[in-house]
């Protein structure tokens, strides 16, 4: 998850992307044409719908609308914060093409002043995961880009407890993993790891990849994987069991090639698979198939636990 800011609420989307402080604002904005759809649909493993972006930014029944029309089924709407988990929760009670997964993201967990005050977040956050369409604790982990070592201790502490979420309640964890892959990998052999452990927008070698393959984690490729400079992600790639492989955009950052650097969105998610399929050398629908499958073993089934 990159960087938004929150001074734009909406009903259907609750911040908007900061794009000054990423590239100037000098970029195509506009959001690109909606591929060929698949022809076997995939889920998108993790998003964030409720954030706004783009030139005519769209709420998330838009993004809906859209991914339907490119053969995406549904997708994992994910909260890094108390405020953004409590709208993905309440958002896919309702919403048949969303599951949730509710987390303060490693560098929130960073800006409380004490343990005391992360804590009482983090409580929401467990009443959060108790709730039928919230399947995941995400996204939590480390991140060493964005935070300094002197804040490094909460994020540490807000790892851990978001695990024990996780494992209470017999759901999945999605991990945000940023210059940080030993210490993540420490941390869940020391406390123990959820049996559904998942590295979102996953940004290791093939070293971590036969770590996540030894262990039974899973990896989730985003739109990383198809820029030309990432052939250590394609070779990580080969590495993984195809049972062990998730795909996501992490919407509204890391759009695929060939539109990078301009809006993302689920329903350009067909691109990042297509991607993957030719460095696995199998069919998209093959590649389709076994991605549905394994993105159901981890979060279920989306007809489950609707409100009404």
């Amino acid at each position: 998850m990159g960087e938004a800011q929150t001074d734009m609420p909406s009903e259907n989307y609750i911040r908007v992307r900061n794009r000054k402080s990423e590239d100037g604002g000098s970029r195509d904005l506009s959001y690109p044409e909606v591929p060929e759809a698949l022809e076997v649909g995939v889920y998108d493993n993790h998003t964030h719908l409720e954030i706004a972006d783009g030139e005519n930014p769209m709420d998330y029944r838009e993004h809906l609308e859209l991914a339907n029309q490119a053969g995406i089924l549904g997708g994992v709407q994910v909260g890094g914060s108390v405020e953004t988990s409590i709208w993905s929760a309440r958002t896919a009670a309702v919403e048949p093409q969303l599951l949730a997964a509710v987390a303060l993201h490693p560098n929130v967990a960073a800006e409380y002043e004490s343990i005391q005050e992360l804590d009482a977040a983090i409580t929401e956050i467990a009443k959060l995961a108790k709730e039928p369409r919230v399947r995941a604790v995400g996204e939590t982990g480390l991140d060493y880009f964005r935070t300094g070592p002197e804040k490094l201790f909460l994020q540490q502490h807000s790892f851990e407890a978001h695990i024990e979420i996780a494992k209470e309640n017999n759901i999945a964890l999605q991990i945000h993993d940023r210059d940080a892959h030993q210490d993540v990998v420490d941390t869940l052999l020391r406390v123990g790891a959820p049996e559904k452990t998942v590295f979102h927008c996953f940004s290791g070698d093939t070293d971590l990849a036969e770590i996540l393959k030894a262990n039974g984690w899973y990896a989730s490729f985003s739109g990383t994987v198809t820029f030309k400079k990432n052939q250590y992600l394609r070779d990580a790639l080969l590495v993984m069991p195809k049972e062990l492989i998730l795909v996501e955009t992490d919407a509204p950052f890391l759009t695929p090639e060939p539109f990078r650097g301009r809006p993302n969105s689920p329903y350009l998610i067909g691109l990042t698979v297509r991607r993957m399929a030719e460095v696995l050398e199998i069919s998209v629908n093959e590649l389709a198939a076994q991605l549905t499958k394994n993105t159901e073993a981890v979060y279920g089934l989306w007809s489950e636990g609707l409100n009404g």
